[in-house]
């Protein structure tokens, strides 16, 4: 097992950094790799602190820093202390640079201000979070994407990570003793998606639940041919209405929203007029 010490600096939040990290280290096994996280590193005082930490802890240091001297300054101690460092947007910002003939702005935490978007994208978290698992379903018309699913087939979190890319998700559970509302299969304006799982998986995963909750597991939430039936009765209902359908096994939250917002992005293509792709 191979120890890293990665240093994280950023002069802003730090998220694009450590979704940068994450998608790297995925592809490495066998490394225990403990995170050194600086956000907001605006100073020369800040960051001579943190190379105290970064001398102390040797590994590799990744940054976003738009500012040239204290960028400047942290190449020259990491070369002198011999520390790796990688700019992680060099080679995205300086290709946009030559293709729109523009210079960088060089403002720290731009990609974070709070224009149109941002407050979009906070109204689509508000919005999904008031209809999670089913409540609301009055206002189901004014979401972009529904997700439908048995329970434990990740809907909830699901829907949070696509409200955070700004969509307006509602999600509910489809439970044979308890059929959904009329109103699910009248939706025009929101895309609904089933997500499904295999029977066995989701016993697991139920099992689990009930014990971190120092429940009982002897219930036919957990009993394998009541799950069955549960599984079968909501691809049944998928099915008759022509939904898509996710098969969320072997998916990760992001590679389950991904899916998704690609079918998503298909219907929207599909439904411009003009001529369609071939």
């Amino acid at each position: 097992m191979t120890k890293l010490h990665l240093h994280l600096l950023s002069d802003s939040t730090g998220e694009t950094l450590e979704m940068i990290a994450k998608a790297a280290l995925s592809q490495f096994d066998d490394v225990e790799v403990e995170r050194h996280f600086w956000p907001m590193v605006r100073s020369h005082q800040h960051l001579e602190r943190i190379m105290n930490e970064i001398t102390t802890n040797r590994g590799l240091v990744i940054f976003t820093l738009v500012n040239q001297d204290i960028r400047t300054r942290l190449e020259e101690a990491c070369k002198a202390a011999d520390v790796a460092t990688v700019s992680a947007l060099d080679t995205v910002t300086n290709c946009l640079s030559r293709v729109l003939g523009q210079e960088q702005l060089h403002r720290p935490g731009r990609q974070h201000q709070m224009d149109d978007a941002y407050f979009a994208r906070v109204e689509a978290i508000q919005f999904t979070i008031a209809h999670d698992d089913g409540l609301l379903w009055e206002e189901w018309e004014e979401a972009d994407i529904l997700l439908a699913g048995v329970s434990r087939t990740s809907k909830t979190p699901t829907s949070i990570y696509l409200a955070n890319r700004g969509f307006r998700v509602a999600n509910i559970p489809i439970v044979p003793q308890s059929p959904p509302p009329q109103a699910l299969f009248r939706l025009k304006r929101p895309m609904v998606v089933g997500l499904t799982t295999s029977p066995d998986r989701l016993v697991q995963v139920r099992r689990n639940r009930l014990l971190s909750l120092n429940q009982s597991p002897d219930t036919d939430y957990v009993e394998r041919d009541s799950v069955e039936d549960e599984v079968r009765y909501a691809r049944r209902i998928f099915a008759d209405n022509n939904w898509p359908v996710i098969d969320v096994t072997r998916r990760s939250i992001e590679e389950t929203a991904a899916a998704v917002i690609n079918l998503h992005n298909e219907r929207r293509i599909a439904e411009k007029p003009g001529p369609k792709p071939v």
